[in-house]
């Protein structure tokens, strides 16, 4: 019987064949060659340096944190006209807010904020699309037809405005900011599955096990899913870019619930507002964060799709 080929997500033989013929020589499988491709990508270094960091720094806030969560030690030195900056004042070497809280200790704790946000609400909008796809690529006819309508429908709303939606009405809390960037993102899993599936039922390991008798449940589960969910764990990494990005705009907009001294990068953003001509530093900071864990993600996530293109691991 011959082996099972490695997961083609292009729609080119060639590519596949090459592909195939190339893991032989090396005596290497797909993800031993996708692991190759990567240490030899310097964005997928760069992008997985800074996703470590962000990932270290917000499990370890308890520690690099100088100051509580929702600690205000510096509001002796706030007036109605002046906030410390950088630097200014000795033990806050960020400066502090308009509420007296240590911009480093929030910019830390808020990291930890938008790591859970983003790791939840992607896994919700991964598990639903997942499902939904795979329903859809399994059954086709009726079911497939309903389901990819539904999804048209969805996909109709801007993104961010469906978020916005939804968390307006389960209410401003964090929870429904990650049922509501969860559920935005369900329609892009469920679509890119099906696709890859319906991709891989057409293929020659699909046609033998049929061959052989094999059910269309087993054949699904044990073949075609497996080499079906390349494009959807890729998809998956570049999607904790905006739902982090997402977190913050709802945060941003005063849905993520929370008391004003909450530390959340979007929430600092909202109450940096006020505060620009006296200090700027209160928006730049949280911005930044934001700015380079969104990179981080994404040069990572494109670096995966590149190492897992077969047109580009056939050259």
């Amino acid at each position: 019987m011959s082996a099972v080929l490695p997961p083609a997500q292009g729609g080119e033989v060639l590519d596949t064949v090459a592909v195939a013929q190339a893991d032989l020589k090396t005596g290497g499988g797909f993800w031993h060659d996708v692991l190759r491709r990567l240490r030899r990508n310097p964005a997928a270094w760069v992008g997985l340096a800074i996703v470590l960091l962000f990932v270290l720094v917000a499990a370890l806030a308890p520690l690099l944190a100088p100051y509580p969560e929702r600690a205000l030690p510096g509001t002796e030195h706030i007036t109605p006209t002046t906030i410390p900056g950088i630097g200014e004042i000795d033990g806050f070497p960020l400066g502090l807010d308009r509420f007296g809280g240590d911009v480093l200790s929030k910019l830390i704790w808020g990291a930890q904020a938008s790591l859970l946000v983003g790791v939840v609400s992607t896994a919700l909008g991964l598990v639903g699309g997942m499902l939904l796809g795979l329903l859809a690529g399994t059954f086709g006819g009726w079911v497939d037809t309903l389901i990819m309508r539904i999804v048209d429908i969805i996909l109709s709303v801007p993104n961010l405005l469906l978020a916005v939606s939804i968390a307006a009405i389960l209410g401003q809390t964090p929870s429904a900011v990650m049922i509501a960037i969860g559920a935005s993102q369900v329609p892009i899993f469920a679509r890119l599955l099906r696709a890859s599936m319906l991709q891989q039922r057409s293929a020659e390991y699909v046609l033998s096990a049929q061959t052989l008798g094999l059910g269309r449940g087993r054949i699904t589960m044990s073949h075609v899913l497996p080499n079906a969910i390349g494009p959807v764990i890729v998809q998956g990494t570049l999607t904790l870019a905006t739902a982090v990005i997402d977190a913050a705009a709802l945060s941003f907009l005063g849905l993520g619930g929370g008391r004003p001294e909450t530390a959340e990068w979007g929430r600092m953003l909202t109450y940096a507002q006020a505060e620009l001509a006296i200090a700027p530093q209160l928006a730049f900071l949280p911005g930044i964060c934001i700015a380079v864990t969104a990179l981080g993600f994404t040069l990572f996530g494109e670096a995966l799709r590149e190492a897992m293109d077969p047109r580009t691991r056939a050259r």
